[in-house]
């Protein structure tokens, strides 16, 4: 069975993501209902990378994610540490610098990037604070952190249908279109357990970020959480 545990031991977290690698796009799209694709947009428009700046797109996956940085002319780097992930990502886009890493000890020197962002990766890191706070060190003062996570709708009716749907249905559907369903058990558990907007905005101040805000996507099925890094850098 490939899924990882609401512990998230990175070797067990890793080997997941391996697994559903084949499949991972195309089950996040039929998963989403196709919000996904929306959500992608949205982490685009926040970042507003300009050509010549650089990007680190951290648990980019197959790149999906990173594609958007490249044709709006700024250097993005692809970084993961499931080596399934970069490898599908290497075949489909050869022309982006895909890069294997942990988010806990990123393989950059301080100051490096104009701008960071995580989708959907952040929950999935043993340590997110731990997290947050390397990509605080690899950005530069003034530099923009962007993060898209699932986060808690704020309509108590539809947060009631949208976790029947997490954890009932998205299971059950993943079982015809992911290469590895199981996974997916652990996906919906993850996204029950995580803080709400709230939440993740005070860990990222924890971390060291300045000016931290959200916003709500999809009702806060995803949020959008946005920072500065300033001062000086947190080891």
């Amino acid at each position: 069975m490939a899924r990882a545990e609401l512990d998230k031991q990175p070797a067990d977290v890793r080997r997941m993501f391996d697994a559903v690698a084949r499949r991972y796009d195309v089950t996040n799209d039929v998963l989403s209902l196709g919000q996904d694709r929306r959500w992608r947009r949205e982490v685009i428009d926040a970042v507003d990378a300009r050509p010549g700046q650089l990007v680190l797109d951290l648990a980019a996956g197959t790149g999906t994610s990173s594609e958007p940085f490249a044709e709006r002319g700024a250097t993005v780097v692809p970084c993961d540490f499931s080596i399934g992930m970069l490898r599908v990502g290497k075949q489909a886009r050869p022309h982006l610098p895909f890069t294997a890493g942990d988010g806990t000890r990123l393989p950059f020197g301080d100051n490096t990037f104009d701008a960071v962002t995580i989708s959907f990766g952040l929950r999935n890191i043993v340590d997110p604070l731990a997290g947050l706070r390397e990509l605080l060190r690899v950005t530069r003062p003034g530099g923009r952190l962007v993060v898209c996570e699932f986060s808690h709708p704020t309509n108590a009716a539809f947060r009631t249908v949208y976790l029947e749907y997490l954890m009932r249905a998205l299971p059950a559907m993943a079982r015809g279109v992911s290469s590895s369903p199981d996974a997916y058990v652990y996906l919906a558990e993850s996204i029950r357990a995580w803080p709400d907007q709230a939440g993740l905005a005070a860990l990222l101040e924890e971390a060291g970020w300045s000016g931290v805000e959200w916003r709500n996507l999809t009702g806060g099925v995803v949020a959008l959480h946005r920072g500065v890094a300033r001062g000086s850098r947190v080891r």
